[in-house]
């Protein structure tokens, strides 16, 4: 005899075939496609990357225009993967530079270098005109207002893009 295991409609182990699931396939999807735009523009201008980008843009709204590594983790709007190696790679490209923190040798700030703020620069309006065109002028500004209410709904500790990156701590 043979026991099939039979799960409740409606829990978390049910089918992906959903309206939520579809949902979430069309964010990814969405994100991805706007992402793949974004960077297609990007590489063709000889511009950062959009990960690059999204680095440089959090340094440069930071206090001092740097960050702890573990605050830019923290803040980055793309992948938190990679990123000493991506440091790393903006450090020997000039556009940043790792400052140690004096009251505390285990920590490290990322700081935003002349050369990465006109690196910045040069890209921003390649960014600015990318979001306008693949996305803010494909919403009603209804929707826009209701998407942005929405996805907030899913951040968690609120807002994450006010770290005050000048104060040494020991949580690196």
């Amino acid at each position: 005899m043979t026991e099939t295991a039979t799960r409740p409609s409606g829990s978390s182990s049910s089918s992906s075939a959903g309206p939520g699931f579809a949902t979430w396939r069309t964010f990814l999807q969405a994100h991805a496609a706007v992402m793949r735009l974004f960077e297609t523009e990007l590489e063709a201008e000889g511009l950062v990357s959009l990960a690059d980008f999204d680095v440089l843009a959090q340094l440069a709204r930071a206090p001092e225009r740097r960050l702890r590594m573990s605050e830019l983790a923290d803040v980055i709007v793309l992948s938190r993967s990679g990123m000493t190696r991506r440091i790393d790679r903006l450090q020997a490209a000039g556009l940043v530079r790792r400052d140690e923190c004096v009251a505390d040798r285990r920590g490290a700030f990322a700081a935003l270098t002349e050369a990465g703020l006109a690196a910045l620069d040069r890209t921003r309006p390649t960014h600015v005109r990318g979001v306008e065109q693949h996305f803010i002028s494909r919403l009603t500004a209804d929707e826009l207002d209701a998407l942005r209410s929405t996805l907030s709904k899913l951040l968690p500790g609120g807002d994450t893009t006010r770290l005050d990156g000048a104060e040494c701590r020991g949580d690196d």
